[in-house]
This record gives structure tokens, sequence and C-alpha cells, in this order.
């Protein structure tokens, strides 16, 4: 049987585990390998029980021609019965058209997929073999070279390529055989993008001298993929390790016990850190890893910081800390606490109470400037800052702490053992700092 006529029983194998979502959005570009699968499942959709299907295109506005395309895409997709969401978005300028495009184009698809939903790309097996020497010309490790996976989260849904064992000449002859219509996207032809360079000019070589470089580069990339799990399952081990709790574990931010990291190799240090932090920023490359060897050798009293893409960890009571959203912005006060009988919020800081009988008075939450002093039974007046190196406060936390004034009297500091209530105990002050964003899917 010809490779082309076995497609959708191919795609529909493939599509198996799927088969009850919601919803399939197809990212729809209008290009040969999106029209030949939004034609292939609009096809199957007439003579099996599939989920909805939706196509999405993406309009970037980064050339002219392309305004016609959603209408293009509009005809194709009336054609097939097939409802279509077209999604105008701004590229941000940069070093690299190409990653801001796909930047903005999947934070589109992340807004556009809802739960038990399902992005269907039509990425295929020629895209992968080019995905994964880009990558190997960029110097990626395992992680990289593992290309494109066939499935990953997006958002509350999942994203899918259910055609990366399928070969783009495969595709052009589906399309022929159907006589399909699509976009040539003129940007492709430009060699200054790298991608479009080693579609065009390199790949085309390396087919020449063997035959079958594009099945075994996707082959390797699958490779990758087993070596990588592997890496992750060795993480998972270690991490299991550094995963201890601690007497801050109410601030909500993750964190890892320094001790059972420091205590492997430098190679598997790297390799739990990455699999920790891939849900949360981009990877660091190799020349950005020395971060993590300043914060992990750095002196018991210091307090250093790795700044990542879309966070910072710090180091503090032997843990290492990670800060993203509110977390790395300032605070601001006072703020006046009008009502204790009810929670405060506080800008971008969560919100403190009372339990118990608020202490009575004008009562505002302040932060820490420097020079703080705080009476206490039997102590008489203490620096704030020695109290909190006495408790173990972390670093990061002690600029944000609310503390508790009645006039120019501090009363209390929230959450601090000793110092979040007076001596009678007849109220605390409680601060529930708020979640981080979870970051990256």
């Amino acid at each position: 049987m010809n490779a082309s006529n076995d497609l959708p029983s191919r795609l529909l194998t493939q599509l198996i585990p799927w088969r009850n979502a919601a919803t399939w959005h197809i990212a729809f570009s209008g290009g040969l390998d999106s029209t030949v699968l939004l034609h292939l499942l609009a096809s199957l959709s007439k003579n099996h029980s599939l989920p909805t299907l939706s196509a999405i295109h993406v309009h970037h506005g980064l050339q002219a021609v392309a305004d016609t395309w959603p209408a293009h895409c509009r005809s194709v997709c009336d054609a097939l019965g097939v409802p279509l969401q077209v999604i105008h978005v701004e590229v941000q300028s940069g070093a690299s058209v190409e990653r801001a495009a796909r930047e903005a184009r999947y934070g589109a698809f992340l807004a556009a997929i809802h739960g038990n939903e399902v992005l269907l790309t039509a990425q295929h097996r020629d895209d992968q073999a080019e995905t994964l020497l880009f990558r190997l010309l960029r110097g990626a490790g395992v992680r990289g070279l593992a290309a494109m996976p066939r499935q990953r989260p997006l958002g509350q849904g999942h994203l899918l390529r259910p055609l990366l064992d399928v070969s783009r000449a495969e595709l052009e002859t589906y399309a022929a055989q159907q006589g399909l219509s699509w976009i040539e996207d003129p940007s492709n032809d430009d060699h200054r993008y790298a991608r479009n360079y080693l579609r065009q000019q390199v790949l085309p070589i390396v087919v020449g001298h063997w035959p079958k470089a594009s099945a075994t580069l996707a082959r390797s990339a699958a490779h990758m993929v087993e070596a990588q799990g592997l890496l992750d399952d060795l993480a998972v081990i270690d991490l299991a390790h550094a995963a201890t709790t601690g007497p801050f574990d109410w601030l909500g931010l993750p964190s890892l016990e320094l001790a059972p990291l420091q205590a492997l190799s430098p190679a598997r240090q790297r390799n739990a850190l990455s699999h920790w932090l891939a849900s949360r920023t981009t990877l660091p490359d190799s020349d950005h890893w020395s971060g993590w060897d300043s914060l992990r050798d750095a002196a018991s009293e210091a307090h250093p910081i790795w700044r990542l893409a879309a966070g910072e960890l710090h180091r503090a009571g032997g843990r290492a800390w990670w800060l993203s959203d509110h977390w790395l912005r300032s605070v601001s006060g006072p703020v006046a606490w009008a009502d204790p009988s009810v929670p405060l919020r506080l800008p971008d800081n969560g919100r403190v109470m009372l339990s118990g009988k608020a202490p009575a008075g004008a009562l505002c939450v302040r932060y820490r400037q420097g020079g703080e002093v705080m009476a206490l039974p039997g102590r008489g007046h203490r620096d704030l800052k020695r109290l909190f190196n006495e408790s173990g406060v972390p670093a990061f936390v002690r600029g944000r702490l609310p503390l508790l004034y009645q006039g120019e009297r501090l009363l209390a500091a929230a959450n601090v053992g000793g110092l979040d209530a007076p001596a009678d105990g007849s109220w605390k002050l409680i601060w529930q700092p708020g979640s981080q964003d979870r970051g990256l899917s």
C-alpha cells in the first residue's frame, strides 16, 4: 500500500489515546503540512466518532502578504466544515524574529486551549531531523537533542504532534492526490533565518549523500528522548533526598535542601536542578551554570542570588529557594489597618490577619527599613535584625515580612515564633504571603 494512502489510518492510530478529549484544535497556518493535517482530520471525522474539530490561525503581521492568509484559511475551513478562529498577535522585537514569532504563537495557543482540549500541530519527520541538527549546531545537551516531543502539556490541555513519523514527501503526495491548495510563505526562502538555511541548503546535501538521513536523525532524536527519560528518573531520585521540610515551609515557596545536592557529582547536581527548574523557567545554557556553582559554594553567612529568565534562586538557611512573580516586586508601606477584624490585603504581598482580640488603638503594617527595636518581656528592647538572626528568618523574607505597629511602637513580626504575639497570647499576627505563578508549562 502507498504510504500516503495509509496516512489516515496511521494518524488515527496515533490519536487513539486522545479520542475522549472535548475538542481537537488544529494549528492551521495554511501551509502544506497543516493543510494536510486538517484535511485528514476532517475526512476521518466523517466515518469515525472524533472530538469536535476546530482550527486556529495565528496572524503574526510580519509581512504584508500575510494579510491575505486568514481569508484563504477561512475558505479552506468553510469547505471542510471546520470552524476557524483567527488570533492576531504582536511579535516582540529582538535578536531572533523566529524565536519571538514562535513565542507569540504559542502564547496564543496557550490562551486558546482549555481543560481536556488538545492542540494538534503538523510538524513531520523532516522537521524533527532539522530540529535535531539545528540544536546540535547550537551545542544543546540531551534535553535539547530530544528535539520535539510527540506530546506535552500545554496550559490546561495538551499539545500533540501526530505526524512526526511521516515524511514531507508523503504529505506532498497526499496533497497532490487530494487536489489540495496551500500557502507558500515567502519568508521560507530567506536564508538569513538559520532553519531555512538548514532546510534548503544543508539537509538536501546531506540527504543526497545519505538518502535516509532524515529518518536516521529522527531516530537519533527518539534515542535522546529515551536517554532524557532516564536522566529524569535519576533526577527524581536525587530530588527526593533534597525535598525535605523546614521551619519556613509556610512561605509556600519551592525550596531544596542544599546538603543532599552538594553530596552529588556536579553533573548530577545540574541534572537534578534542570529537572526541578524546567517547569519554572527557561533553563540556562552551559556558560550560565556558574551561577549555581557560586550559590552552592558561597559562605554560610552569604546571601547569593542566581538570576534566571523567569525568577531567582536564593540561598538561605541551608536551602535553595525559588522566587518569582510578586516575590520579585518591591513592597511599600505603611498600610493602615482600619478594621483588624477583617484580613488586610497588602499590595504585592498577600494578606495579614489577627487571630484573637485585636490590640486597642490605630494599627498599621510597615516593612523593615533598618534600626527597628522591639520590646520583649524579660529581655528588654532588642534589635529586630538580631531577633531575625536568632529565628533564622531568610534574608529575602525580611524586607517584606509584615510588621504590626501601634503608632511608633512595634508590636509584632508576622509568623515568627516569639515575635508574632504578645506574652499573654491574646492575639497573633498571621501572614499569608500568597502563591507564586507556576511559571512555564
